[in-house]
């Protein structure tokens, strides 16, 4: 069986339910993996997307903040989620398919403006989401997994527009990028979207504040699709949908995909 599964970062899952449906209408992916939804479960349009063919959601929400679901068009059951940093954030979410297959959907703070802890609380909060992370990978190994999201941050030189002019943004510093691939050695994580696409320029994010971000390309890969080794081996297909970044009232991330044969 092959599985797309895409990943999204929406900035509001009923601003932009239209194009939620564009999505899962025009690519098809089996599974639907959105963050920042921005709303509590009980109002999360999934009437519109069963009608689409995807009827099976596992989902995490908040009134107006954070939150994230998965959408999928073959039967999944909660896997549950963690709260990382405690404090209360919908940010994971997982599900589980039917062969076993485990999908873990995050989205990792942003970490405000200020990349120093001692003066800055969401950096802070970040640092210690992501070390979080680590410790349950390690202790815990993923098997059969993929994970995706918005982990807010882009970790490569070629992951951004400029690495000068970034190391000291929040999103591409040193000890972001540091903390990040702790992470992915911790659980043996496969980048699925750099092993497609080894070399050059990619991004998944252009700010709202580019006049025209498409000419500008300013951009950052804040998104990714990773996977365990034993599923990591079996991807391919990897693309970054970028012409959804100019759809109309777009949200700002692009969605990032991948296929697996399970």
């Amino acid at each position: 069986m092959t599985l797309t599964v895409a990943t999204w970062n929406i900035n509001s899952v009923r601003l932009r339910a239209g194009l939620v449906e564009r999505l899962l209408t025009e690519e098809a992916p089996d599974i639907l993996c959105l963050q920042e939804c921005k709303s509590p479960v009980e109002k999360f349009p999934a009437a519109a997307f069963a009608a689409l063919g995807y009827g099976h959601l596992v989902a995490r929400g908040q009134k107006g903040y954070n939150g994230v679901a998965i959408l999928s068009r073959q039967p999944i059951e909660d896997a549950g989620h963690r709260d990382f940093a405690g404090k209360g954030d919908a940010r994971h979410v997982a599900a589980r398919l039917a062969d076993g297959t485990v999908i873990h959907n995050f989205y990792v703070p942003a970490g405000g403006d200020v990349a120093d802890r001692t003066v800055n609380d969401k950096f802070g909060h970040k640092l210690d989401f992501l070390t979080e992370m680590r410790d349950w990978f390690a202790a815990e190994p993923p098997r059969r997994s993929i994970l995706v999201g918005d982990l807010n941050i882009a970790p490569r030189e070629d992951d951004v527009w400029s690495h000068k002019q970034l190391l000291k943004v929040v999103s591409h510093t040193p000890v972001e990028v540091d903390h990040l691939a702790e992470v992915q050695a911790a659980g043996n994580w496969v980048d699925v979207t750099r092993a497609d696409i080894p070399d050059g320029k990619l991004y998944s994010w252009w700010s709202y504040r580019a006049k025209d971000w498409d000419a500008a390309d300013k951009g950052r890969r804040l998104d990714h699709v990773w996977a365990s080794p034993d599923l990591a081996s079996g991807a391919g297909g990897s693309r970054i949908l970028r012409p959804a970044r100019g759809w109309d009232q777009p949200s700002d991330h692009a969605p990032v995909l991948a296929s697996f044969d399970l």
